[in-house]
């Protein structure tokens, strides 16, 4: 059976020089007393000038354990009764001075409140008993969230080993002296479990393109705490950074505007704790599709043309000529699948 030591401290309402010191929990309890214990009737009890209470027969007044709202600036007034008549009495003011018993405690992380997954962290509950009460005994309590994970202990500190990403969230401790009735609790702490990103995986869609047509990257990691930055590379420079503050994965879409945006694409993930890159995938760009149906050009404007990007050989070249001037005289010919004049070519 648990047994409470509970001080009770009567408060004699009459003038002194030195305050009365009362200790947080303790029992407060106003006595009003005449001068030379004359018997008194009707008292009024009196906190900051403010009435607390009225006793026809002047019994104690009971004011319940004491905080820090229980100081102040207290007296009494009654009637005192004598042989031939009845006298005023004012007890004058005492002034109560509630003292804490100790601090509020403050719960600390060590190394940090910050960590890496698998590391070590150490929960420090700190207080400060008052000089007065230095030989009693606090006990100390750990909880995270509405669970309890040490209670009233003699230890002012918790030992994570190796901490989870579980083990983030919000900590704060509780210190209560050995049979006291005072129980104090700290700020609350947040501890915050890093855990390192993982390989990012990179996909391009699609990885073969002509020029002119879209491609998407999507760069995304399995594991690791938000935020998250990604950015993407191609042969190794920079085209774009992207956060995820929540996790997840990041895309990037663009446009191809030249062969020169074919190359091996990569992207990096990173955190406060780690970063990596992916895999390297290769884009392949063809060049432009050729135009379809262009207008022709006057026969003094024409110049050398080449067939798939090549030019014609010397020995060719005057018939090459007259084929390609007849398609201009005779466009219906270029029509005919069974001329083979329908092929693709370029103008320099």
């Amino acid at each position: 059976m648990l047994l409470w030591m509970v001080a009770l401290l009567f408060v004699w309402l009459s003038p002194q020089a030195q305050p009365y010191l009362v200790f947080e929990g303790d029992i407060l309890i106003l006595q009003c007393r005449g001068r030379k214990n004359a018997a008194l009737s009707q008292v009024k009890f009196y906190r900051d000038e403010k009435l607390l209470h009225f006793s026809k027969n002047n019994q104690p007044l009971f004011l319940g354990t004491a905080t820090a709202n229980s100081s102040g600036r207290y007296n009494c007034t009654g009637r005192v009764k004598y042989a031939r008549n009845t006298d005023s009495w004012d007890s004058g003011t005492a002034m109560v001075q509630v003292q804490e018993w100790f601090l509020p405690p403050v719960l600390t992380a060590l190394p940090s409140h910050e960590l890496c997954k698998g590391s070590p962290v150490t929960l420090r509950c700190q207080t400060k008993l008052h000089s007065q009460k230095s030989a009693w005994r606090l006990l100390f309590s750990f909880h995270k969230e509405g669970r309890t994970l040490q209670n009233r202990s003699r230890h002012p500190e918790l030992h994570i080993p190796a901490a989870k990403e579980g083990d983030a969230g919000l900590y704060w401790c509780k210190a209560s002296p050995k049979g006291g009735q005072v129980q104090k609790r700290s700020p609350q702490l947040e501890l915050r479990v890093w855990a390192p990103v993982s390989r990012p995986l990179l996909t391009l869609r699609p990885t073969s393109l002509v020029v002119g047509e879209e491609v998407e990257l999507l760069c995304e990691v399995q594991r690791g705490s938000p935020p998250i930055l990604y950015s993407f590379h191609l042969n190794g420079d920079i085209l774009r950074n992207h956060v995820a503050p929540h996790g997840g994965p990041a895309s990037c879409l663009f446009r191809v505007m030249s062969e020169q945006h074919a190359g091996n694409y990569s992207c990096e993930a990173g955190n406060r704790v780690s970063r990596e890159t992916s895999e390297p995938v290769t884009l392949s760009v063809d060049g432009p599709l050729p135009a379809q149906n262009l207008p022709s050009a006057p026969v003094e404007e024409q110049h050398q043309l080449y067939v798939n990007a090549r030019p014609a050989q010397p020995a060719q070249q005057e018939k090459d000529i007259s084929v390609i001037y007849a398609e201009v005289k005779h466009p219906q010919l270029s029509k005919d699948p069974d001329k083979g004049l329908n092929r693709r070519s370029t103008t320099r």
